[in-house]
């Protein structure tokens, strides 16, 4: 296996690295006395039912620097009571400076104020593809250094994407994406005075240089290009987070626009969806199953004979590959048959660790198949699957790929897969979802979450219990395959994992 990138945990999936997007590194989490609201945007998989949002609903906020814009973002996130939000800061979007600009700006001589200051084209990509729900890179923008670091963040799309800077209402084109416009309006005294403290102690400045670019950039700027935009809002807030009226007539605006979204009902008792093939249960089938679901089958048999059902499962899904073509036989005739033609490719993926036991099945049947491999793992203090580790073969959007797992319950780790594939490009209808077993509820979630993944399986069992097990199941795969208790914080498939 050539060329495959590997991909460490991101920061913004990891439990204790995950951020904002702004430049000073944030947590993640916004706590109240209530509950934890996820301030990194929404992990790549939907929950049960399925549900989807069209469009995340996107709060412009505008202001002088310093005027208490993240402070009215987070008071308005925790008003909201969304479970997922992106808090994107127009800060990391700095442009990169020359030489020459950096000295400038080493020496109070650059105006960070100005339009010009900003990389309004990437800003306005990232910001499109947030509200489309689909997964960013932002960069990091070191104010001590005046340059960008070399990792960027990644975030996931959210129900709802605030994004705060001075110049947020300064472009055409954000001002197209954004569904509610506020701007914070506070006393300049006070900004200035907020901003001498943040500069000095985060950014490692002095105070003449603060009110030497202060008076020289900030205040023109502000004056000649942030001040006019309060035209364009659709609410000002004069007093910024201590204002309270105005906040809450905001949430209640939100709250309106988001109860007009229909959002999907779980499809359970329903007839199984047409993209689910279940294996004909041929006595051969049957027997098979009976031997791995027995709980006194030895680690021998259960693996000799779940192999045998890997590889008949895999040669059923090869044979809903539409790969017709045309051969010349020896003696010069044509034959029209199957095969690979062109650049398409297949390529395997593998779900850690059950998943990667029906590798060896695969490359049976696809000799010199590509294979790559997704980690899930669970998150202790939040009980949710998050994506730790990502291999996956270059130019993998032009492959017919197969998504291998060995049972799936509720389809949480299924549907983060899925949604990783789709970010990487690969079309919904190239995915084929195998999996020894499944339960209802997960053949439902992913069916409804992407009607055109192709599920197929040896069988399906109708009931997942309280500890997400299905039931009559097989047991904990992962364990019975490898002989070993699974850690705690393994999600074998996707049992055991509260989504």
């Amino acid at each position: 296996m050539n060329c495959i990138p590997r991909c460490p945990l991101t920061p913004s999936l990891s439990p204790g690295k995950r951020t904002t997007s702004g430049s000073k590194s944030m947590p993640p989490l916004l706590r109240t006395n209530k509950r934890t609201i996820y301030t990194a945007g929404r992990p790549p998989w939907y929950n049960v039912t399925g549900t989807t949002f069209k469009e995340a609903f996107v709060i412009g906020l505008c202001g002088g620097s310093a005027s208490g814009k993240t402070t009215v973002a987070n008071k308005i996130i925790e008003a909201l009571d969304v479970p997922w939000v992106v808090l994107l800061s127009m800060d990391s979007f700095y442009k990169v400076l020359s030489k020459e600009e950096q000295e400038l700006a080493a020496k109070n001589e650059y105006n960070f104020d100005h339009p010009d200051a900003f990389d309004f084209e990437l800003l306005v990509n990232v910001l499109r593809k947030l509200k489309k729900g689909k997964s960013i890179k932002v960069p990091v923008y070191d104010f001590t250094s005046h340059c960008r670091r070399k990792e960027w963040k990644t975030v996931y799309g959210a129900n709802v994407v605030v994004f705060e800077g001075i110049l947020a209402f300064a472009n055409k084109e954000l001002l197209k994406l954004l569904d509610m416009k506020v701007f914070v309006d506070t006393d300049s005294d006070i900004r200035l005075i907020r901003r001498l403290k943040r500069d000095i102690s985060h950014r490692g400045r002095d105070i003449s240089g603060i009110i030497k670019q202060y008076n020289k950039f900030v205040k023109p700027a502000f004056e000649q290009y942030i001040e006019p935009t309060v035209q364009v809002a659709d609410i000002v807030v004069p007093r910024g987070g201590d204002n309270f009226v105005a906040l809450d007539l905001i949430v209640q605006h939100v709250h309106s626009q988001l109860e007009k979204v229909t959002l999907a009902s779980a499809h359970q008792g329903q007839p199984l969806p047409t993209t689910l093939t279940v294996m004909e249960c041929t006595p051969q089938v049957r027997g098979m199953h009976t031997i791995i679901r027995n709980k006194e089958t030895n680690r021998d048999e259960f693996i000799f004979y779940s192999k045998r059902l890997m590889r008949l499962l895999i040669e059923q899904a090869l044979s809903f590959l539409p790969l017709k073509v045309t051969v010349e036989t020896p003696q010069g005739g044509v034959y029209h048959g199957r095969g690979l033609s062109g650049k398409r490719q297949i390529t395997g993926v593998s779900i850690l660790r059950a998943g990667e036991t029906m590798e060896q099945a695969l490359r049976a049947v696809c000799k010199d198949i590509r294979l790559g491999k997704i980690l899930i793992q669970t998150n202790h203090d939040t009980g949710d699957p998050e994506l730790h580790y990502l291999r996956l073969p270059r130019d993998i959007s032009e492959d017919y790929v197969i998504l291998m797992d060995s049972t799936v319950s509720t389809g949480a780790a299924a549907l983060m897969a899925v949604r990783v594939l789709l970010d990487h490009d690969v079309p919904e209808d190239k995915i084929f979802l195998l999996s020894l077993l499944m339960a209802e509820m997960g053949v439902h979630s992913v069916a409804y979450a992407f009607p055109k993944v192709r599920i197929i399986t040896t069988a399906v069992d109708k009931e997942v219990n309280d500890q997400f097990h299905i039931i009559p199941g097989i047991g904990n795969f992962g364990d019975r395959y490898f002989g070993t208790d699974a850690p705690s914080d393994w999600c074998e498939s996707d049992e055991g994992m509260d989504i």
